[in-house]
């Protein structure tokens, strides 16, 4: 452990980016939690509002990520530069916890449009945690030639990994994109696999191929049937259960 914080984190500069990244953790699973006793009237905490207008923790975030890259540029010492990874790391959870807001422009976060902040903060967790212990061949004192030879294998893999759950995103399996940054093998078979039949790379890969659009259409029911299900309740357990849509009854107490 200790040779690793050494080599991996002290010497390749990498302490800002771990500060960072526990930041950006704790940050996003506190606004989690106190969303959550908003929305279920539990706590001290309530929505925030200016002249009648609620203010969305995005902009917050947004002034956080500006001075914190600010910051970060000026910083002439480490600890400047610690603290200013710190401040970024909170301004990036809260933007990213409202990443569907932003990109829909409207208010989503409780609705099924809202799923795509989770989605999106593990894969930069996933992405963090990975540079964290990936092991650069650069930049590191007094390294034997296996050394290099591990890093440099170690870089490859991952990069391998982060393409295999690009594929998968745009194969419409961004669940199995996000678990695969995370358990490797799950990004490789969703890669390689069919594509779900709505999504992008099925909509220009399986346009004129009407037969393996409907292997497509047939695998993911089967899915869905089998998965679709437990795959939901996780997120449920993450991000919280999405409101009804309208003119449809619920099925018990939101979590």
């Amino acid at each position: 452990m200790g040779q690793w914080w050494q080599e991996d984190i002290v010497e390749p500069g990498k302490l800002p980016l771990l500060l960072l990244t526990l930041a950006f953790v704790a940050t996003f699973a506190l606004t989690r939690v106190i969303v959550r006793m908003i929305r279920a009237g539990k706590g001290p905490f309530s929505d925030n509002s200016v002249g009648g207008v609620h203010v969305h923790h995005v902009v917050p975030g947004l002034a956080l990520l500006v001075l914190g890259g600010l910051v970060a540029f000026g910083a002439q010492t480490e600890a400047w530069r610690a603290a200013a990874a710190l401040v970024f790391g909170i301004g990036l959870a809260l933007v990213l916890d409202e990443f569907a807001l932003v990109l829909h422009l409207e208010d989503v976060y409780w609705e099924k449009e809202g799923r795509m902040s989770v989605d999106i903060v593990l894969v930069l967790l996933g992405v963090l945690v990975l540079s964290l212990l990936m092991g650069s061949p650069v930049g590191i004192d007094e390294q034997t030639d296996q050394e290099v030879d591990n890093r440099i294998s170690l870089m490859i893999w991952l990069v391998l990994l982060f393409a295999s759950a690009f594929v998968a995103a745009v194969k419409g399996k961004l669940a199995s994109a996000v678990i695969g940054i995370f358990f490797a093998p799950v990004a490789f078979v969703a890669a390689i696999r069919l594509a779900r039949p709505d999504s992008a790379w099925a909509r220009h890969r399986y346009a004129n191929r009407p037969k393996k659009q409907a292997r497509a259409v047939d695998r993911a029911a089967r899915f869905d049937v089998r998965w679709r299900s437990k795959l939901e309740s996780v997120r449920d357990a993450v991000a919280g259960k999405p409101n009804e849509p309208p003119g449809e009854p619920t099925t018990g107490p939101q979590s």
